[in-house]
């Protein structure tokens, strides 16, 4: 696993060993994701990889690190398990594939998003995790005994945010952008054991998120109110999330447990 030592990767990492996986917990300084045989040899003899090594959003580095980082430590994570052998990799993607909190003025077709909506990203952290997205399945293409799942995660935490007043939902204006979503980390760790095990072949692409909001203000009205241009494909009661996991349900057998709108 790459990035273990980060919180998601912590937490992976610990509910893996608890379930009897023996675990091989690739960071830095030991290894540099961005260096293939670095890679390469640390992940040799694993029977799958997680990886969840990036900078995690456009402001912690210059536009140019973020995307030369996270780009090429995708590229070396499924380039090395394919040359390897390793036939079931999970992706730490995210929401912001798409396009979202990071843009100017985000775009969306539809609410609630699945994953088949068009991507509108325009920074670089959010453009690299596109490019991911597309690497793995360009390796799935080559190599076709591989099952290769991207999770696009929201917004990771411990617990969930206590919500924003009704009267004042958007944060500054990027929980507006960013469509009031989260994860809690124990649901984000089974949803990359999950990955590993679950039936399909080449890549698949799944929401990880929250099946309600991190507001008080029901989901139509933030719709109405701040984007009253966006179809509803569907009625979104209660505190429903914009983002559909339901493709995750399916095929991972994965939920957030303990959630509800």
């Amino acid at each position: 696993m790459t990035g273990a030592a980060g919180r998601v990767g912590r937490a992976v990492v610990d509910l893996a060993r608890s379930t009897g996986h023996e675990v091989v917990a690739i960071d830095r300084p030991e290894v540099d994701a961005t260096v293939y045989d670095e890679v390469a040899t640390a992940i040799d003899g694993c029977d799958a990889l997680v990886h969840l090594a990036a900078l995690p959003g456009p402001q912690v580095a210059p536009a140019h690190e973020v995307h030369r980082n996270n780009v090429v430590a995708s590229y070396n994570a499924l380039h090395a398990a394919a040359e390897l052998g390793i036939d079931r990799v999970c992706l730490a993607s995210s929401v912001n594939a798409l396009g979202g909190g990071f843009s100017r003025r985000p775009r969306f077709d539809y609410f609630p998003i699945d994953e088949d909506h068009p991507t509108y990203n325009e920074d670089p952290y959010s453009l690299s995790k596109w490019i991911a997205e597309a690497q793995a399945d360009s390796i799935a293409r080559r190599y076709e005994r591989m099952s290769i799942a991207s999770l696009r995660l929201h917004w990771v935490r411990a617990d969930r945010p206590a919500g924003y007043p009704a009267d004042d939902p958007d944060q500054d204006g990027f929980a507006i952008r960013d469509l009031w979503g989260y994860v809690l980390f124990p649901a984000v760790a089974r949803a990359c054991l999950l990955a590993l095990t679950a039936d399909f072949a080449g890549h698949e692409v799944f929401y990880i998120v929250s099946p309600r909001t991190i507001v008080d203000t029901p989901t139509e009205q933030l719709c109405r109110t701040y984007y009253p241009d966006v179809p509803l494909r569907h009625p979104l009661p209660g505190h429903t999330a914009l983002f559909d996991s339901a493709k995750a349900a399916r095929v991972l057998g994965w939920r957030h447990d303990g959630d509800h709108a």
